[in-house]
């Protein structure tokens, strides 16, 4: 029996996060890409909201995982952010969709279906729109599109694959909420962060929290050089999307930012964090950490 601890490591069940963790993972009996001589990989796939949900819920967390980057707030006593692993829209994101053309101010007093209340996504939809204006429901999110065009909703908040094939049951886009957000600060959108335990030093030794930083953007840089390797095993995730049409939504979520927020996207972290809570819409935390992607 492999003697060594297991670090589970928690994303979507989407090919984004699927294509760029793959190369920790034991596959088909086979050895890592990026293998550990301490720790082993253990993937655990699961709803972002459902992510986010454990990840604030103070036990049995995770000792890697994927969440909102408007989640941070409420974890940040327990995880660490990496600077490896994050999403970022770059003047695109989640978009608010409807069945008819309609303005973004319309939405006011309107019903909104959400991918779930610590998504990103919805944090700026109520700084858009302002908290309280409208009625929000949770709805797993690949259900987001076929409610909203069967008149359920007004409107719909998509994310993952959806802002890429909401057209297909008849929506039309309300407003893309990465384009409204560097229209205010300037700055790319974090969606998706990637956080680790801060109680992995103690339990692993000091600088652990480093090491398995460094791993990390290894296995993201591995995915990004074998590429063609990454996306034929992200269509495993992709629930029937078309090659190139995963490979597209790739591209937009693993990228440069991917590999290292860098000096930039630090600063829409903090920028976004500072602006939900002189909102009131998340707790204030004081400067956000970072595990580099380097040891």
């Amino acid at each position: 029996m492999d003697p060594r601890p297991v670090l589970r490591l928690g994303h979507s069940p989407d090919p984004d996060d699927a294509f760029m963790w793959w190369p920790l993972l034991e596959l088909d009996g086979r050895a890592p890409r990026i293998a550990s001589p301490r720790f082993r990989f253990e993937a655990v796939a699961a709803d972002i909201e459902a992510l986010n949900k454990r990840a604030a819920a103070g036990s049995d967390l995770l000792e890697i995982s994927a969440f909102s980057c408007a989640t941070y707030a409420r974890i940040a006593g327990s995880y660490a952010l990496t600077a490896c692993g994050s999403s970022v829209g770059d003047g695109y994101g989640p978009k608010v969709v409807a069945r008819t053309p309609r303005s973004p101010e319309s939405l006011r007093r309107a019903h909104l279906a959400i991918p779930g209340e610590g998504t990103t996504a919805f944090l700026v939809t109520n700084l858009m729109l302002g908290a309280g204006s409208f009625r929000a429901t949770a709805v797993p999110f690949k259900e987001i599109p076929e409610r909203v065009a069967a008149g359920e909703f007004d409107a719909g908040i998509v994310i993952h694959e959806g802002q890429l094939t909401f057209a297909e049951q008849g929506l039309v886009l309300v407003e893309d909420l990465g384009r409204w957000w560097r229209a205010q600060t300037g700055l790319p959108l974090p969606l998706g962060a990637n956080g680790v335990l801060r109680a992995l030093d103690a339990r692993h030794g000091a600088g652990t929290l480093l090491e398995v930083g460094a791993l990390l953007a290894r296995s993201v840089q591995y995915a990004l050089d074998h590429r063609e390797e990454s996306v034929r095993y992200a269509l495993g995730f992709a629930d029937g999307m078309a090659p190139e049409l995963a490979d597209r939504f790739i591209a937009m979520y693993v990228n440069h930012w991917t590999l290292d927020c860098g000096p930039t996207g630090r600063l829409a972290v903090r920028t976004l964090l500072g602006r939900a809570a002189d909102a009131g819409l998340l707790p204030r935390v004081s400067e956000p950490d970072f595990v580099p992607a380097g040891a």
